[in-house]
């Protein structure tokens, strides 16, 4: 592993151990020069995730995040590391941090590591005036090891959120990847099956996108999409970005689905570690009887298969099978894969600043209620027509 260069911010020694040597933890700030040391630790770890991943932090620079990138090593072999995002709270001199799908916490990391690691996240939170940290890792719900870690550490649990209540989805469907395609295949419902089927018999092609060209043909779909399933999308401009950050190098792919020679539908995966995870998605408002969504989820599928890549996460699920949610399609069309439904952890809250948490967690979500209720006041005062004077 390449060496990390950057300037170390805080070191301790612990005493040797019996029959071995003992332990010098340092800790680093990771900037552009070291990223790479940086991403092949969170990459070959066991949660591996592209949320966590240096690029990532400088695509949300452009969303009011700033990035701060800490690496741990223990006789300077990084142990431990964390992507944090910073956001400033306006009018105060405050800010919030969250590490998303964080933190990365590798085989040698042992307690003294852990508490090390967590003692300079602390440092680190009082130096920026940071009020709490928030998590979401990659740990599955019955993980009660790394709840009690969690604890230890000083974690608050933000309960259980049902659906897309959650920063990340708390819900998501996974598949193992170690089948053949022939498993895979058979493995799935026959609806699904069929409908594979069925867009290659119709003559749909998937092929993967080359230039910024096809990205815009991708967002005009993508908008669509929204347009039609109302729902909120970014803007060209961060996608732009993304295609800058992670498709020229190879670390997302854009795949396009074409139909009598026009792009019907369109899906971006993210490649980090050994897991592929399909990010977006999106279809026109023509041609969606020809199945191409099915296509382009069994070209991904084979796509992180080649890779040899252990798990493909199809992302966010409601958290019930319930028919009568309204998301209860998405359920069925990622079930009908053949993959495992799961669930997270959940989030939980480190707390800096008891103070200000509570402002931030009881206080101001009141206010905000308060001023809805006003709001919503004011309009229906606005739609009484006056009343009659008589004279």
């Amino acid at each position: 592993m390449s060496k990390v260069s950057r300037t170390i911010i805080s070191s301790t020694r612990s005493a040797s151990t019996e029959g071995g040597r003992g332990h010098l933890y340092e800790a680093f700030l990771i900037g552009e020069k070291e990223k790479d040391v940086f991403n092949q630790f969170i990459q070959s770890s066991l949660k591996p995730h592209f949320l966590q991943s240096y690029e990532w932090g400088e695509l949300k620079k452009g969303t009011g995040w700033e990035p701060i990138r800490l690496l741990i090593t223990d006789n300077k072999r990084p142990v431990a590391a964390i992507s944090l995002l910073k956001r400033r709270l306006p009018f105060f001199n405050r800010c919030i941090f969250y590490a998303p799908r964080g933190p990365i916490l590798g085989e040698d990391c042992n307690r003294e590591g852990e508490d090390f690691f967590w003692a300079e996240v602390k440092k680190i939170a009082r130096q920026h005036g940071a009020i709490f940290l928030k998590i979401d890792p990659d740990v599955n719900k019955d993980d009660q090891e790394y709840r009690a870690r969690l604890r230890r550490w000083g974690f608050i649990s933000q309960g259980h959120r049902e659906g897309f209540g959650g920063v990340q989805p708390r819900f998501v469907f996974r598949l193992d990847l170690a089948p053949s395609e022939e498993e895979l295949l058979a493995a799935m419902k026959p609806k699904t099956r069929y409908n594979i089927r069925l867009a290659e018999r119709k003559g749909v092609r998937v092929r993967l996108a080359g230039n910024k060209e096809d990205l815009a043909v991708f967002y005009e779909l993508l908008t669509e999409t929204a347009n039609r399933d109302r729902f909120l999308i970014r803007s060209y401009d961060y996608f732009e970005k993304m295609w800058d950050l992670f498709v020229v190098p190879g670390t997302a792919r854009l795949f396009l689905a074409e139909y009598q020679d026009r792009v019907i539908a369109g899906t971006l995966a993210f490649h980090y570690g050994d897991l592929v995870w399909y990010l977006y998605g999106a279809s026109g408002n023509r041609y969606r009887n020809v199945m191409p969504n099915y296509l382009l989820q069994w070209t991904m599928i084979r796509w992180a298969k080649s890779l040899g890549c252990r798990i493909y996460d199809f992302r966010g699920a409601p958290g019930d099978a319930d028919p009568a949610n309204p998301l209860h399609g998405l359920y069925r069309f990622k079930e009908g894969f053949a993959a495992t439904f799961t669930e997270f952890i959940g989030e939980f809250d480190l707390v800096f600043s008891p103070f200000w948490y509570f402002l931030w967690t009881r206080v101001l979500p009141s206010y905000q209620r308060f001023l809805r209720w006003l709001r919503r006041k004011k309009q229906s005062s606005e739609q009484v027509p006056p009343a009659t004077v008589e004279e």
